[in-house]
């Protein structure tokens, strides 16, 4: 059964983090919201208060199969300078597990030097934070065990994305009808 760390800080944007956290539960994969303020409170970048389901030092994360970045200002800016989670994705990318980015957020991996030869997309105008990538204009772009998508508009599609490679392009479909997409 696959497991998914959803990394939240204030300043994400809500769309992008919660329509993950949403479809995956849906199909009925684990999915954690991790805040790495400290706190499980976190305030997204609309000024919408959730609450995590724990903090970044609650967890170990190597029982995970993904990692979800949300984007959205200053949160991205948040994920970047979070050290422990630098190292949470340099693990996940050695071991060849997922690592799942949406708007901003691309750029933490691309600015680690986590997406070299790969391609990717990210919002408009971080292209050049995605080093070592060949930036795409898709919605969502896959390529390996990388998952980038361009943002809140993108956000459902990024979730059955995500849906897909987890549980199954079957299942991605079907949550896809249900919720009326």
């Amino acid at each position: 059964m696959s497991k998914v760390y959803v990394f939240f800080a204030d300043g994400f944007e809500e769309i992008e983090g919660l329509t993950v956290v949403d479809m995956l539960r849906r199909v009925g994969v684990e999915t954690v919201m991790v805040s790495v303020n400290g706190s499980k409170v976190v305030t997204g970048a609309h000024g919408i208060v959730i609450q995590a389901d724990g903090v970044f030092t609650d967890y170990s994360y190597e029982d995970g199969t993904m990692a979800v970045l949300p984007g959205g200002m200053p949160g991205t800016n948040h994920l970047m300078a979070h050290e422990g989670l630098k190292e949470v994705l340099f693990s996940y990318h050695k071991d060849k597990k997922y690592l799942a980015a949406i708007c901003a957020a691309p750029s933490v991996l691309g600015m680690n030097g986590l997406l070299e030869g790969r391609h990717a997309t990210c919002y408009p105008g971080f292209e050049e934070k995605l080093l070592g990538a060949k930036a795409m204009p898709d919605a969502v772009v896959m390529d390996g065990t990388v998952i980038t998508s361009r943002g809140m508009g993108t956000a459902i599609a990024f979730g059955a994305a995500l849906v897909s490679v987890l549980v199954s392009d079957e299942a991605a479909e079907d949550l896809l009808k249900a919720i009326q997409y």
